[in-house]
């Protein structure tokens, strides 16, 4: 889905084109200017390359398809090309509304000879797999909120998500008693295979704050600004939730969802999932 209004690009920042299109992979950008470290800081220089040891740089865009790491989600991998070079992005982050896409220029040698020039046109492409593995697991995160308040959780809050491969987790403020751990591990199981068997929409868009709370349930949590417009995510017709990630198009995508543990430690559950690969 194509997001309606999405936030505009403020002077000097990267606007988010996944924002406008979450299943992009490929898409058009400006190069912006010139920064290079000296030690820790950031000193303006002739061209958007950020200078690290080891020839590692960072090349800062208008806009950009790759999702930096955060979130729980971590960033996409892939190419930014122009003619005569290309640069392979190993790691995005984000600071201050700015996106940095680290890595190297393919072939280049020591130094800063290969570059991208100030105003020149480039080709990004993000890497297909990661993307969609990397959007499979943070759709599942979200799937197992929904999967909370069928099995009867719904009295939990959830808080902070890890999407990564290496060991994802939804975890939630509040605790499940722990004669019910290993039902309740179960049945999530169950309830969350059974929707992605159904399969349902995934949309995504930006919406006036009062809007926004009402398709989330009738609130938004307190770090959301009430002049902002959020962007909610919605997995079929279950209220949505406010996220900033890439997600499948349909919940069926997801394939498969395992709940690998429940653990309840000083007030919070941790609900540990695998997806297959």
């Amino acid at each position: 889905m194509t997001t309606e209004g999405a936030p505009e690009r403020a002077a000097g920042t990267t606007r988010l084109a996944y924002f406008d299109d979450m299943w992009a992979l490929r898409s058009p950008a400006t190069v912006l200017a010139v920064h290079q470290t000296l030690g820790r800081a950031l000193a303006k220089v002739s061209s958007w390359c950020l200078q690290e040891e080891g020839g590692r740089r960072a090349v800062v865009l208008d806009a950009t398809v790759f999702h930096p790491q955060g979130g729980g989600q971590p960033a996409d991998t892939g190419a930014i090309s122009a003619a005569g070079a290309r640069f392979l992005v190993d790691d995005v982050r984000a600071k201050d509304g700015v996106v940095f896409h680290y890595g190297r220029f393919e072939g280049a040698g020591e130094g800063c000879k290969d570059e991208f020039n100030e105003g020149e046109s480039v080709s990004l492409e993000v890497d297909a797999e990661r993307r969609t593995l990397n959007s499979r697991l943070h759709s599942a995160g979200h799937l197992l909120d929904i999967c909370m308040r069928n099995v009867g959780l719904s009295h939990l809050e959830p808080g902070k998500g890890y999407h990564f491969p290496d060991g994802a987790f939804v975890e939630y403020k509040g605790v499940v008693p722990p004669d019910q751990l290993q039902d309740k591990q179960n049945e999530l199981e169950r309830e969350a295979n059974k929707l992605i068997s159904e399969g349902a929409k995934v949309l995504a868009s930006v919406f006036p704050y009062d809007e926004a709370a009402q398709l989330c349930g009738g609130y938004l949590p307190s770090y959301i600004s009430k002049d902002s417009t959020p962007r909610i995510v919605k997995f079929g017709d279950y209220p949505g939730c406010p996220c900033g990630g890439t997600h499948v198009a349909d919940i069926s995508i997801i394939n498969s969802l395992k709940v690998t543990n429940i653990r309840v430690k000083k007030g919070l559950t941790k609900v540990s999932y695998s997806i297959s690969t």
